[in-house]
C-alpha cells in the first residue's frame, strides 16, 4: 500500500496542456501553426475559459496530433533570452515532436527553407534521428524519429 503522500503511478492520466509565454504572439503563431502544422482551436473549439483572453489576442492555442494542448501567452515585455542560444534560459530544455521516419528529412528541409536556426543536428542516433532548432522566442524545439 502506497503512503497517503504520494500519487500512485498512473494516477496522473496524460499531459492535459503546455504553456509558453511568447514576445511576439503573431510570428509564434505562424511558427507553430503554419510551419509546423499544428492546428489552430478557433470558434468553438476554444475553452470557454479562455475565449475572452483569445478574442483579445493575448491567447493562442494549438493541438498536437496525440491532443496535447500547447497555449501561447503573449508577453510583449519577455525578456529575451542571452544572445548566445546555446546558453540556458530557462528549466524547460526543449519541446519535442514526433515524426515518421519517412518524413523527417522533409521536416529538415522545412526548417532550413524559413531560415530557422538549428541548434544541434540533423542528428543519428540508436534511438532514431533528431534536430534541435528554436521557435521564435529561442525556446529550443525537437523533431524526432524513431530509427527505421
Amino acid at each position: 500500500m502506497l503512503p497517503s503522500n504520494v500519487l500512485a503511478p498512473g494516477n496522473l492520466r496524460k499531459v492535459h496542456h503546455i504553456a509558453l509565454n511568447v514576445r511576439d504572439m503573431q510570428a509564434s503563431r505562424h511558427f507553430y501553426g503554419h510551419i509546423l502544422g499544428l492546428h489552430e482551436l478557433t470558434g468553438e473549439e476554444v475553452p470557454a475559459t479562455l475565449v475572452e483572453l483569445v478574442n483579445a489576442g493575448k491567447v493562442a492555442n494549438f493541438v498536437t496530433p496525440d491532443g496535447t494542448i500547447l497555449d501561447l501567452f503573449g508577453e510583449p515585455e519577455l525578456l529575451p533570452p542571452d544572445p548566445d542560444p546555446k546558453k540556458s534560459f530557462t528549466r524547460a530544455y526543449h519541446l519535442a515532436f514526433d515524426i515518421d521516419p519517412e518524413l523527417f528529412d522533409q521536416a529538415v528541409s522545412v526548417i532550413r527553407e524559413n531560415n530557422l536556426v538549428i541548434a544541434y543536428g540533423p542528428l543519428t542516433r540508436p534511438t532514431g534521428r533528431g534536430v534541435y532548432f528554436y521557435d521564435p522566442d529561442g525556446f529550443m524545439i525537437e523533431i524526432r524519429c524513431d530509427p527505421h
